[in-house]
């Protein structure tokens, strides 16, 4: 982390270096699209000291470039129309961006799915053919974390007209969003921004304040790390092995990394991922498993500092040296390297111990075995790559906790190098798909996606901009009977937490997923729905975002469920009776699955003759369902009480 952070604070030193000639923000390069009907604020580079000027089409402001080169400044709102040329002109010389559109601007962010791009989506041979229209432009943004909010991207950015050689690597959800917006108002261009990153948690997405407000604790911690990173290291060491002491009842110098002669070893076949070994018993395997490795030093050796280089791990490590924990992360391409400090290394026989946890795909060491070795202060590489072994945790524990600043993903690491260089871009809205990361710890998770949109909000002076929330799509096991789902009560947070803000919109996406494959492909029928809410929420489209469950009544011994922005009437496909219905009492054990039947904007639960206070819909990792309205959209899961 401190290589990075070293890395992105040089990279920025050098980007805010006053230039020869003024120079305009990285953004502002040709084929963008500004935000229409509010005003444009602009920044660049000059001299210090230098006064520009800057124009685009009849718009005119001037500003003066601070001591450290840089300068601000605020065109008047303009309506849609182009394109423009927009110039800054100093003594010094002049830049411009040619191109330039005045229109509405869509941020798209999250995880995977968001940034799946439209090479991988649904006919994609087809749909990247016909991408042509010079009113659509399309921004990647890097990935790219930052310590600290950064003022510029580390990598550069370009606008792009869509066109098949640009749209490929573009997130499909967000074009074909963009590209269903382009045809309800042609006359108004779009930009479309790409700011994603696979496999990220939502506390990478919270600026500083959301982040003390959602996250209290795991902000001190981050402090904590920012002030003293060895004192911090240590602090999550000792958090780490309470929640594996809770989780496996072991006593204290019990655990394994205090006495690993408890555990049942086996030898690694080969320092490769567990799924490669040949073994099947690790086919598909997700979990957890210890790993082992002990070597010897001499008394010179021991005596010294090192470092201890693992090579990449997936997912999720937590590594031990002599039962002092030395580091931990979460990244499936990011090399471990730890740092051992002086004394913790023995003259004889020292042990390494490597918790890993794999959630999805591939999990452990990666390898190759060369890459695995310790280098002690002197210069002197110790290979360490053969003679491990390994044992497997038996029952699965579930994810570990994670420190705060664990790079990628650590809590604000990705705003500040993501979101914080857009800061004050104007903006119609931001399309928000993530949550997979989140299903191992769905508690609050509404209260961290307010924290986030509030965030955003304050960064552009934004206090009603619009978000449109994708509700997590099907994934994993479908249901027999009523179960407990990790999958539903996450995305019962993100109705939560969308029925708070009046500014939000969720987007329904559980019958678009594919129940093996955690990456949908259909991304064209999301960015119609991504489209459609958008519309009404942030145009004032009259027709809804979809329907959406308001409350649950009795009605003599029936229950009757209510829903509003329902196109037409409800209607259960293929079916008199609508399906994924629950009645529950009290406890898990007492849902059983209802008689529902629909009726314009409502649907009855028949009574049963057994206590119930709650209703619940589609409550499974991959619900089957077969309710919709006229549009056709479907009411996403939900839980409520009975009134």
């Amino acid at each position: 982390m401190a290589v990075k952070a070293l890395g992105a604070f040089v990279l920025l030193a050098l980007a805010s270096a006053a230039p020869a000639q003024p120079h305009l923000g990285q953004l502002f390069s040709d084929h963008a699209v500004l935000q229409r009907g509010r005003p444009i604020a602009l920044w660049g580079e000059a001299a210090p000291g230098e006064r520009v000027a800057v124009a685009l089409g009849e718009a005119r402001a001037t500003a003066t470039a601070g001591r450290d080169g840089r300068w601000r400044a605020t065109l008047p709102a303009m309506t849609a129309g182009g394109p423009y040329t927009l110039t800054v002109t100093a003594p010094s010389g002049t830049a411009e961006a040619r191109d330039v559109m005045i229109g509405d601007v869509w941020l798209c962010s999250g995880q995977s799915n968001m940034e799946l791009q439209v090479s991988r989506a649904l006919n994609s041979f087809n749909e990247t053919q016909a991408a042509n229209d010079s009113g659509l432009r399309l921004l990647n943004v890097p990935h790219v974390t930052a310590p600290t909010p950064a003022a510029a991207f580390s990598q550069p950015v370009n606008w792009a007209v869509t066109t098949p050689d640009s749209v490929g690597d573009f997130s499909a959800a967000c074009y074909y969003m963009a590209r269903e917006l382009r045809a309800a108002h042609p006359d108004v261009a779009i930009g479309a921004i790409n700011a994603s990153w696979g496999g990220s948690p939502i506390r990478a997405w919270l600026d500083d304040e959301g982040a003390r407000a959602a996250l209290g604790a795991d902000y001190r911690a981050l402090l904590s790390y920012r002030h003293d990173p060895a004192a911090a290291n240590a602090a999550f060491g000792e958090q780490w092995a309470s929640w594996w002491r809770h989780a496996r009842g072991d006593a204290t110098g019990a655990e394994p990394w205090h006495a690993s002669d408890r555990l049942a070893w086996s030898p690694v076949p080969a320092m490769r991922y567990w799924e490669q070994w040949g073994d099947p018993r690790f086919a598909g395997f997700d979990g957890m498993v210890w790993m082992r490795k002990r070597f010897t030093l001499t008394v010179a050796e021991a005596a010294q500092a090192a470092t201890l280089s693992l090579g990449v791990i997936d997912e999720v490590d937590e590594a031990f040296v002599n039962g002092v924990a030395v580091g931990g992360l979460y990244s499936w391409e990011t090399p471990r390297v730890y740092p051992i400090p002086a004394g913790l290394l023995h003259a004889g026989e020292n042990e390494i111990l490597v918790n890993v946890f794999d959630g999805s795909g591939s999990g452990g060491l990666a390898g190759p075995a060369e890459r695995l070795n310790i280098t002690l202060a002197d210069g002197t590489v110790k290979a360490i790559g053969e003679g491990w072994q390994y044992s497997v945790v038996t029952p699965n524990p579930g994810m570990p906790p994670r420190p705060a600043w664990d790079a990628p993903m650590g809590l604000t690491l990705i705003h500040n190098g993501m979101i914080s260089p857009l800061r004050d871009f104007g903006l119609a809205g931001v399309a928000w798909y993530q949550g997979e990361s989140d299903v191992g710890q769905p508690g609050s998770y509404a209260d961290r996606l307010a924290a986030m949109m509030a965030g955003w909000r304050r960064q552009f002076d934004r206090p009603d901009l619009p978000f449109l929330i994708v509700s997590l799509a099907n994934f994993g096991p479908s249901a027999t009977h009523p179960v407990a789902s990790g999958w539903a009560e996450l995305r019962e947070q993100q109705r939560i937490g969308v029925a708070r803000d009046p500014h939000a919109a969720l987007v329904i996406a559980m019958d678009l997923g594919e129940r093996l494959d955690i990456h949908p492909a259909n991304k064209p029928e999301l960015g119609r729905r991504l489209a459609r809410a958008a519309l009404h929420l942030a145009y004032g489209a009259s027709a809804p975002a979809g329907p959406e469950a308001v409350d649950a009544r009795r009605d003599g011994d029936d229950v009757v469920v209510r829903f509003t922005g329902v196109t037409g009437a409800l209607q259960s496909w293929s079916s008199t009776r609508a399906i994924a219905f629950e009645l529950c009492g009290a406890s898990q054990d007492s849902c059983r699955y209802a008689d529902a039947v629909p009726d314009g904007s409502t649907v009855r639960l028949r009574a049963d003759g057994r206590p119930a206070t709650r209703v619940r819909y589609a409550w499974a990792d991959s619900p089957v369902t077969n309710l919709y309205d006229e549009a056709p959209l479907p009411p996403g899961p939900f839980e409520l009480p009975i009134n």
